[in-house]
């Protein structure tokens, strides 16, 4: 007998207190309930980039002897032939081309390099709606793309006033 109302306290003093339980419960139903809202009001997260101050067509190529070609989709102009490891160009773009493939879209069209009115560098695959932000990762990684702007972009964005900079849109 001593050994169950030994148990039997112990158990007790395990329980988490009631009121903690219905705290924890009642912030729940608030917190989803909050974002229900928000959702169902048409509020979403998505960023849309400032104005592209330049856009530049890309069409990626890999060649024969392992170097990536890049040219202007549009002109068919040869921008530059890339011999060696190019790690962060690669893994930009096997990120992008991973996406293709997983939505089951070609790999046809080109990509866009744009500037934005902000400073924003984007590469774009207008086939997946995947957009990455190139000076994320820095500017050295950046300038690997940046070089295939087309002429002035960079002068053009630096020659803006401050206030258009802005990223409100």
């Amino acid at each position: 007998m001593n050994a169950t109302r030994a148990d039997s306290v112990h158990a007790q003093a395990e329980r988490i207190p009631r009121w903690l339980v219905r705290s924890i419960a009642a912030m729940l139903v608030l917190v989803l309930g909050g974002v229900a809202v928000v959702r169902l009001a048409g509020f979403s997260p998505v960023v849309v980039p400032p104005a592209a101050l330049a856009e530049r067509a890309l069409a990626f190529a890999d060649t024969e002897d392992g170097a990536v070609r890049v040219s202007d989709a549009a002109t068919g102009e040869r921008l530059a032939e890339l011999r060696g490891e190019q790690g962060f160009l690669r893994g930009v773009l096997r990120g992008l081309a991973r996406e293709r493939r997983a939505q089951q879209v070609g790999a046809s069209t080109p990509y866009t390099l744009s500037l934005h009115t902000d400073g924003r560098l984007l590469i774009s695959d207008p086939q997946t709606g995947q957009r990455i932000d190139l000076a994320s990762f820095g500017p050295d990684n950046a300038a690997v793309f940046a070089r295939w702007l087309p002429a002035g972009a960079l002068q053009a964005l630096k020659n803006l006033p401050q206030e258009a900079r802005s990223s409100n849109p």
